[in-house]
């Protein structure tokens, strides 16, 4: 048996728009709400919620009984945790901070199997092999990793067209937050200059052939982006739908014995 067809990467390649959102709260429980709300992928967020390697095995055991597309973003792009994410079973990985063509040049052989990549060859024993149940795996799955490399800082972008310029990544995604405090500001991912700067980059991603994608919780950022050529776009996060969800109920009803 081949290694499952990974969707997510099939549909950017097709040069489809696909709608996700940020798991933070780290909870399988949590997981399993957000799998049935009908989205194309979610991100199991590794670099700023409490995950470990078990809570993002959880979490990809529970969504794997929903129509949606587990991505998981490691905290940094090392060999020993990617392959570790890999084998749980991952097949899209977002690597956050990527400055160089030369990073992103060995992420990719962190997601390839020898003779032309670094990934250790444990499937017979790793969920992602099924356990020795999917004897064709290691023939198979390097066809099916979706590599997303993170784009987020002046260095980044100093760097974009030569990590474009890499074969074998399938998107960049752009991160608004980081760009905008490394550009001078602060909390403000909306100022004119850091739109424009994502607006360029989303186009020279699309126009390399690679899926350009993002995360926006703001209308006005999200239309233009979509507009730019946006492919993988995450509209929202658990934590923030949750915060704001229980703000907005406790005020509502304290607002009404005052």
């Amino acid at each position: 048996m081949p290694a499952k067809i990974n969707r997510l990467k099939t549909s950017l390649k097709a040069g489809e728009v696909s709608f996700g959102c940020w798991l933070g709260l780290a909870d399988s429980y949590a997981a399993e709400i957000m799998g049935g709300a009908g989205f194309d992928f979610l991100v199991i967020d590794g670099e700023h919620a409490p995950n470990d390697i078990r809570s993002i095995l959880a979490q990809l055991q529970v969504l794997a009984a929903f129509d949606v597309d587990p991505v998981v973003r490691v905290p940094v792009g090392q060999t020993h945790l990617i392959k570790q994410v890999l084998d749980l079973g991952a097949q899209t990985v977002l690597v956050p901070m990527v400055e160089s063509a030369a990073q992103a040049r060995q992420l990719l052989r962190d997601i390839t199997y020898p003779p032309h990549g670094d990934r250790g060859v444990g499937y017979a024993v790793s969920r992602a092999g099924a356990f020795s149940r999917n004897a064709d795996y290691g023939t198979t799955a390097d066809a099916q990793i979706c590599l997303l490399v993170q784009v987020e800082n002046l260095r980044g972008m100093a760097a974009l067209d030569d990590i474009l310029a890499v074969d074998g990544v399938d998107g960049v995604f752009i991160g608004p937050a980081d760009l905008a405090a490394d550009m001078g500001h602060m909390g403000d991912a909306m100022h004119a200059d850091v739109q424009a700067t994502i607006l360029d980059a989303i186009a020279r991603i699309r126009a390399a052939g690679k899926a350009p994608g993002l995360l926006s919780t703001v209308d006005a950022m999200t239309d233009p982006a979509l507009e730019a050529g946006a492919q993988f776009v995450a509209v929202g996060a658990d934590v923030l739908i949750l915060g704001q969800t229980a703000r907005a109920l406790a005020e509502k009803w304290i607002a009404r014995t005052l």
